[in-house]
């Protein structure tokens, strides 16, 4: 292995960043306004290349801002985290078994808050 490879990123952790930098930031940025706010050495070509592949999976939508774009989320964390599980939903053949054995291993707390919502608690308990 390279040195180069060594110094790799986990997967998924730059797009993390990226993301928690257009959460904070009030209005939408320019790739080279994410790199900026990350404050990481890293390349606006490896910025700009992230948010496209944000873009493509509808996590971060763009506008036209002078010759290129600015990115905005389309959501907060909670709901990227449902956006996640929406896709995993819909790429199981059954989705009443997926929904059955997501709800078979849930903890009693998370089953409990779950049945809460479905019941129209709009502030489950933890």
């Amino acid at each position: 292995m390279t040195e180069q490879q060594g110094d790799r990123r986990p997967s998924g952790e730059l797009e993390a960043s990226i993301l928690a930098a257009l959460w904070a930031a009030a209005r939408p940025l320019t790739p080279g306004q994410v790199r900026d706010a990350l404050d990481a050495g890293l390349a606006r070509t490896t910025v700009t290349t992230i948010l496209t592949r944000l873009l493509e999976k509808g996590v971060v939508h763009r506008a036209r801002q002078g010759r290129g774009y600015a990115y905005a989320p389309v959501t907060d964390d909670s709901g990227l985290h449902a956006l996640r599980m929406h896709a995993e939903l819909d790429r199981g053949e059954d989705r009443g078994s997926v929904l059955a054995r997501f709800i078979s291993d849930l903890k009693p707390e998370d089953e409990a808050m779950l049945r809460a919502l479905l019941e129209g608690d709009e502030e489950p308990k933890p």
